[in-house]
């Protein structure tokens, strides 16, 4: 899974064995250490929901969570849709945008950075 930040939005890009292991576990989680201090980290997860209706972001001490419901996962998941997109209201009329999307395979077809990505819809019309 790949995190981007930028202003008020996140970015998730998965993959076929991210989604994979959301559906069967009910989450999927990584880390980014900045420090050789074990508590100088970053830990972004995506869980799967049964009892909210809408897509809920979290963040405590250094996590992310982003929340989404169980039924809309297997939806998404199952279809040719590239993501789930909500805006998370803030305070003072702020909002973060929140993307979980398919990582798809990059249209040079570099073998490294294609590992363990979705086909690129994009590839008939690039060749």
């Amino acid at each position: 899974m790949k995190l981007r930040i930028k202003g008020n939005s996140l970015r998730l890009r998965v993959t076929p064995s991210d989604v994979e292991q959301l559906l069967r576990d009910g989450a999927i989680r990584e880390h980014v250490q900045f420090t050789p201090n074990p508590k100088d980290r970053l830990t972004y997860e995506i869980i799967s929901s049964l009892s909210e209706p809408n897509a809920t972001v979290a963040y405590r001490s250094g996590n992310i969570t982003v929340s989404v419901p169980e039924f809309q996962l297997k939806k998404w998941a199952g279809s040719v849709e590239v993501g789930i997109y909500t805006d998370v209201a803030l305070a003072d009329d702020q909002v973060l945008s929140v993307a979980i999307e398919k990582d798809f395979a990059c249209l040079d077809l570099t073998d490294a950075e294609n590992e363990d990505t979705f086909p690129n819809p994009n590839l008939a019309a690039a060749c």
